[in-house]
């Protein structure tokens, strides 16, 4: 018998939004003690697992290795779930008691959530449990690079759940997974919102659904070192951030941007610490392994050592070596190392001071077009806020390793594994994304003042003398005293008729 997959994957994609639009109503009357309890059941559940799915996933992708993807596991199932006490997502989240004032969470309904196969479980993990934190239903689809992985984290998850009263449909993902699935997934009426973490294949798709997307997409990270840094920790910083997992993680360093007067003092402590500067032809014998003639990533060298993308290229290096790094002078279309390479490798400017080193680290953010992160290490404050202040970018770090620092490991940004893009970005956020954006807020307000004061005080500004008016021409100050005459006209025969009616 033959079977269509395609009707198959969008059959079940129906039918799992239907299941999960039911499920939501259900949790929609959880309290938040319950929905949190319910998160500290299976969080504490996997954290007996965590090392057998970070295996598993090394294994099933062939990407990173798997005691970094451990610490991953970990750190979602422990120090991001702790970071959640606390935190209230339903019901009343907000009350200012002198103003009169409430705030009520409301989730948002069903999610449809798409992982990237470089963080498999990690990521998983992270969006069920923040989804069902704000009291959404969550369905996923699968990475088919990381299908069998993603698969058993989520059955364990689902049991675990279960077992401790989340609702049936709650958490699911697609068992048959196609491109044709996955779009009516997101197509569909019941999905509010689209959560894409690193599947830029079907990005076009989600924005074409017309739902609200969360997007955290290619970061291509320029680190800028600037003349007044500590040299020595940077370097350290950069290579421990760019080979953990083997430098899939988006958040990684792309490109590193020296300050002119420092150049030398960098190079040699990259060298120092395990870094190959490479020759042009073996720059150009690498760039030519990493993507493919159609411009995209060669999958068999993503997650793989600098030794070992070296080997591949035809060419060897140290043992030790951790990072391969390209001299570069320009940023353009056709060169591989202005764009975002999943693999211990970086490229490297030199700019004479840091507003060109400004303008250098722009260009590069922008030849991906999504304003994911940015380094710089400087102890000059007025450099560090301009920075901030110029760049189209989601998140600013500061004298931190990027992945550690955009992931809340080694900042105080919140602990998080999906990270939206920023201006130049796809998405509606640039947050580390957590529990709070996957919820509106109703507001609420008292009456606190009669129509009378409102009138008096508030509407027509008369005892206000401190609010700034522009000066109006004749023809406006006429305008605007017909307007007002009128308008307190018609409010005294309302409140006089609504006197004579209580009479």
């Amino acid at each position: 018998m033959i079977i269509d997959n395609d009707l198959l994957s969008i059959q079940q994609a129906r039918i799992l939004a239907e299941n999960a639009y039911v499920a939501q109503q259900q949790l929609a009357d959880f309290s938040q003690e319950k929905l949190d309890s319910i998160v500290d059941n299976i969080a504490e559940d996997l954290e007996q697992h965590t090392r057998e799915f970070a295996m598993m996933s090394a294994e099933e992708t062939e990407y990173g290795n798997w005691q970094h993807k451990l610490k991953k596991n970990n750190f979602v199932c422990g120090f991001s779930r702790r970071a959640f006490h606390g935190m209230r997502c339903v019901g009343v989240v907000a009350e200012d008691l002198d103003k009169q004032t409430m705030d009520i969470g409301v989730p948002i309904g069903v999610i449809a959530a798409l992982c990237p196969a470089t963080s498999p479980v990690s990521t998983t993990i992270y969006k069920a449990l923040i989804a069902i934190k704000s009291g959404n239903a969550i369905v996923f689809s699968p990475h088919p690079r990381a299908r069998k992985t993603m698969g058993k984290v989520l059955d364990f998850m689902i049991n675990t759940g279960r077992n401790h009263g989340l609702p049936d449909g709650a958490l699911s993902y697609l068992h048959t997974v196609s491109s044709s699935g996955t779009r009516e997934l997101m197509q569909h009426k019941h999905v509010a919102l689209i959560l894409n973490t690193g599947v830029p294949g079907m990005l076009q798709a989600a924005q074409e659904s017309g739902k609200t997307l969360i997007y955290g997409g290619a970061g291509n990270v320029p680190a800028f070192i600037e003349r007044t840094a500590d040299v020595e920790q940077a370097v350290r910083d950069i290579i421990t951030s760019k080979t953990f997992d083997n430098g899939v993680v988006a958040a990684a360093e792309q490109a590193i941007v020296v300050d002119g007067c420092i150049a030398a003092e960098v190079k040699r402590a990259f060298e120092a610490n395990g870094a190959y500067f490479m020759s042009e032809d073996e720059a150009r014998s690498v760039g030519e392994l990493l993507f493919l003639p159609a411009n995209t990533l060669n999958h068999d060298c993503i997650g793989r050592t600098a030794v070992a993308v070296a080997e591949k290229a035809g060419f060897q290096v140290p043992a030790g070596t951790q990072v391969l790094v390209a001299e570069r002078s320009y940023i353009a279309e056709f060169d591989i190392y202005s764009r975002e390479k999943l693999c211990p490798v970086l490229s490297f400017y030199i700019e004479p001071d840091w507003m060109h080193a400004c303008e250098k680290c722009i260009e590069l953010l922008l030849s991906e077009r999504c304003g994911h992160t940015l380094v710089i290490h400087s102890r000059d404050e007025s450099v560090i806020k301009l920075f901030a202040l110029k760049k189209p970018v989601g998140r600013v770090l500061v004298n931190t390793p990027a992945v550690f620092g955009g992931m809340g490991a080694t900042t105080n940004l919140f602990p998080s594994m999906t990270l939206g893009s920023g201006s130049a970005g796809k998405g509606y956020t640039s947050d580390n994304i957590s529990p709070k954006n996957l919820i509106y807020v109703r507001k609420v307000g008292y009456g606190v003042r009669d129509i009378e004061s409102a009138n008096a005080n508030i509407l027509f500004g008369a005892s206000d003398e401190n609010v700034p008016r522009a000066v109006p021409n004749s023809f406006q100050s006429d305008s605007l005293n017909e307007v007002r005459r009128i308008l307190q006209e018609t409010i005294a025969e309302v409140l006089a008729a609504d006197s004579g009616h209580k009479n």
